[in-house]
C-alpha cells in the first residue's frame, strides 16, 4: 500500500466460517481503529479492506496458513517445573491451565506460552500463536477511512485527537 490509511471498523471475527465461535466482536457503539500499510496487520486482511470506503461492508476468510500459521505439535513442549521458580519459590500464581505466561527462548527472544497441563515435575506449554491452525472469518463495516498522518506513519501507530495514544 503506497498511502498508509487509518480505518475505523466494526466487525466480528469468527473461527473458521460465518457460524464459527466468536473470537472478537467490535459492536456499533464503538469501532476499532487500524493503521494500514505499515506492516502491523495480516497482509491478506489489509488487501481485503484497503479498497473499501466508509459505509462499505466486508466478509472474507483468511486461511490459517495466511493468518497465524498451522498448529505445530513441536511447539507444544514439556518444561521442568523448575523453569517456573522465581526467587527460590515456585510461581504457583501463574501455573494454572489456560494461563498465558510471557517467557523467553534460549536466545532471549520473547515468547508467549499457554499452560496446557501441569504434572508432578513438568509443565506442558503451547508456544503456538493462540489463533494458529484457525481460518479466520471477518464480517463487518467500514465506519471511517482517512489518510494516515506522517507522524502516525513514522511512529507506526494511530494518534488520537489529543496526540499520541
Amino acid at each position: 500500500m503506497s498511502n498508509p490509511k487509518v480505518f475505523s471498523l466494526n466487525y466480528t471475527l469468527r473461527s473458521g466460517h460465518s457460524d464459527g465461535e466468536i473470537i472478537e466482536s467490535v459492536e456499533d457503539n464503538r469501532s476499532e481503529d487500524f493503521l494500514f500499510g505499515v506492516g502491523g496487520l495480516l497482509p491478506v486482511f489489509e488487501q481485503q479492506i484497503n479498497p473499501l470506503q466508509a459505509g462499505d461492508t466486508f466478509e472474507f476468510v483468511v486461511p490459517a496458513k495466511e493468518a497465524y500459521g498451522v498448529f505445530e505439535e513441536e511447539s507444544v513442549i514439556d518444561l521442568p517445573k523448575s523453569a517456573f521458580v522465581v526467587g527460590g519459590e515456585l510461581a504457583e500464581e501463574v501455573l494454572f491451565v489456560g494461563n498465558h505466561i510471557p517467557m523467553a527462548d534460549q536466545m532471549g527472544n520473547p515468547l508467549q506460552g499457554k499452560v496446557v497441563e501441569i504434572g508432578e515435575d513438568m509443565v506442558k506449554m503451547d508456544f503456538n500463536h493462540p489463533l494458529a491452525g484457525m481460518d479466520l472469518h471477518f464480517k463487518g463495516t467500514v465506519i471511517n477511512c482517512r489518510t494516515a498522518t506522517s507522524e502516525e506513519i513514522q511512529h507506526g501507530h494511530i494518534h488520537s485527537d489529543d496526540g499520541c495514544c
